[in-house]
Order: C-alpha cells, then sequence, then structure tokens
C-alpha cells in the first residue's frame, strides 16, 4: 500500500503577520534618511526657541521667551485657551513635524508601489493600520527624545534655569512620548482617507496637529476638562504640574483613540480601492 502525505497549510496568526510586518516597517524606518532628519529637527527646535526667540514686555523691554529650560518641554499648568504663543511652544511641537513625517513615510508607499504589492500578498488592512501606527508611533517618541536632547543642550548653552520639580517633569515627559501612539493613528487615518492626494495629507496633518480645532472650541468654552477627551488636549494637560494620574489620563485618551482611528482606518481599507 502506497501512504500519501497531506500537507497542511495553515494562515499565519496574528501575532506572527503583525511581527513580519513591522519587521519590514522597521527595516525601512531605520534605512531612510527621512527617520535621521526629522530627529535632528527635533532636537534644533528647542535650541531655536531658547536661544533665538525674544519676546517684547508692554514697558518695551526685549527679554528671552523662556528662562528655564523645561518651559520648552511644557507648559508651567494645563491649558487650552492661547493667551500666549508661547505656551504652546515645547513638545507639542513634536507631534506637529511627526506628522509631516508621517505623511511623507505612507505617501512614500503609495508612490513607490509598496502598497499594492503589499496588498496583493498580505491582504489584512487591519495589520497594516496596526503596524503603520506602532512604527510612526516610535518614531515620534524618538522625536520626543531627541526634542529633549536638544532641550537640555540649549539649556547649558543660553545658561537658563533647570529648577523644576522634578517628578512633575518626568510625569510630563512620560505623558507627552505615551501620546505619540494617539497622534500617529491619527495621521495614518488621515492619510488613508487623503492616500492619493499627497499634498492635502501633509495639509491636514499640519492642521489638526497644531490643535486649531480644539483650540477654538477652548476659546469658546473656557478651559474645560472635558476636552482632554481629544488628542491635542490630552498632550496640553501633560504640563509641569503633571503627575501619575496625568500619565493615566495620556495613556487611556491616547489608546482609545489609536483603537478609534485603527477600526475606521481598517474599514475604509476594506471597503475602497487602496492603490
Amino acid at each position: 500500500m502506497e501512504k500519501t502525505t497531506e500537507l497542511k497549510f495553515t494562515s499565519p496568526t496574528f501575532y506572527n503577520r503583525l511581527k513580519g510586518m513591522l519587521g519590514v516597517d522597521f527595516y525601512r524606518l531605520f534605512h531612510t534618511p527621512l527617520f535621521y532628519i526629522f530627529l535632528c529637527i527635533a532636537a534644533i527646535i528647542p535650541a531655536m526657541i531658547l536661544g533665538m526667540t525674544n519676546i517684547e514686555n508692554a514697558q518695551g523691554v526685549v527679554h528671552p521667551l523662556y528662562d528655564n529650560t523645561w518651559q520648552v518641554i511644557a507648559s508651567e499648568s494645563a491649558l487650552y485657551v492661547v493667551n500666549n504663543i508661547a505656551e504652546y511652544a515645547n513638545m507639542n511641537m513634536v507631534f506637529i513635524f511627526g506628522g509631516i513625517m508621517v505623511s511623507i513615510f505612507i505617501g512614500h508607499d503609495y508612490k513607490s508601489g509598496y502598497v499594492k504589492q503589499l496588498f496583493t500578498t498580505h491582504p489584512k488592512k487591519q495589520d497594516y493600520m496596526m503596524s503603520k501606527s506602532i512604527i510612526c508611533a516610535f518614531a515620534m517618541a524618538c522625536m520626543c527624545i531627541t526634542y529633549l536632547m536638544g532641550s537640555v543642550l540649549a539649556g547649558l548653552f543660553v545658561g537658563a534655569s533647570f529648577s523644576v520639580n522634578f517628578g512633575s517633569l518626568v510625569c510630563a515627559i512620560i505623558s507627552k512620548i505615551i501620546m505619540s501612539l494617539g497622534w500617529a493613528s491619527l495621521y495614518v487615518f488621515l492619510n488613508v482617507i487623503f492616500r492619493k492626494y499627497f499634498a492635502i495629507s501633509i495639509a491636514s496633518s499640519f492642521f489638526f496637529g497644531t490643535g486649531i480645532l480644539i483650540i477654538g472650541v477652548a476659546a469658546i468654552v473656557g478651559n474645560s476638562s472635558i476636552l482632554n477627551i481629544f488628542l491635542y488636549g490630552s498632550s496640553v494637560f501633560a504640563s509641569l504640574s503633571s503627575n501619575f494620574l496625568t500619565i493615566l489620563n495620556c495613556l487611556l485618551v491616547s489608546i482609545c483613540w489609536a483603537g478609534i482611528y485603527n477600526i475606521v482606518g481598517t474599514h475604509i481599507l476594506n471597503k475602497s480601492d487602496v492603490y
């Protein structure tokens, strides 16, 4: 009697699919100059704010925008209404430039034909959304770290004060880094919507990154804590008066919005032409 051997092919698990896609995305991220260019931009921003930016007071006296190094990391307290534009010149700026980086990174997927090849062999759209959100969150978290390094070096160079409540500072930094996931998911979602219009995807990322919509609402309703449900609100909630609850707030908001953007983005990809 002849024995026949049946070959059984099992589809890869979600973990294996995501692991494989993350491996490719990490390789592409680390081998593109774009990533390192934006890391440098993030480090230069605080140096420009501390060393080159001055404001004039009511008496006509010109003085530095900030006299404390950590003010370029976060505002003194949580705020939503624009009282002084200087209050927004901190690590939140990473999320603006990070959005532009995400647009370029994902835009290259479509211009190079990578997406067409990917979805031919890897049809799970949710894996694409999750992988891109994680990769871009990692990239933006790295930008936050280089921004922090640039802030310290700039503070030492200009002789700015380093006095701060260390615990609150650490909570603020961790909270802002955590927000990278929510911001990255938003930008990936926007680029899925405007995937055929590269210029619009960059403009939309910049527009939402500045938080103009939330600032506009805050100007009407005031400093309401309800605005913390929005990404920008949670980002400014992370201030130099932060505590563990701030970290928890930013973590919950970031995870919730990442989930929402990934679910809706996956639905859009499944229902439309991805090319």
